[in-house]
């Protein structure tokens, strides 16, 4: 629990844009709590896999498409932005585990 506490204003920047990651990340280097690196794992994923797929996904030129990529992104945005601001490690949907054997050095 205290840790939780100690990390959560960590895994809650790190959900605010790719800075706040980045941010983040400098932020939990020194102490290395678990909770805090856990949502920034799942935070530095949901922002690489948007911008990777994004361009992509504007060749497409279809709004329904583009519509539906955004829509999946913020989703996954909110379910961990809402797991960090209530103390919870939920990995996001489909992607979290994944996010989570990736980006294991942080």
């Amino acid at each position: 629990m205290n840790e939780i506490e100690q990390g959560k204003q960590t895994a809650i920047v790190s959900y605010l844009t790719i800075i706040g990651t980045v941010i983040a990340i400098f932020m939990n280097n020194e102490t290395k709590n678990s909770f805090a690196s856990f949502h920034i794992r799942q935070a530095l994923g949901i922002f690489l896999t948007f911008f990777l797929l994004g361009y992509p996904v504007g060749y497409f030129d279809s709004w329904m498409i583009t519509a539906s990529f955004w829509t999946f992104i913020f989703i996954l945005w909110l379910f961990g932005f809402m797991n960090a601001l209530n103390g919870e490690q939920k990995a996001v949907p489909f992607l979290g585990e994944f996010y989570q054997k990736l980006f294991k050095s942080f």
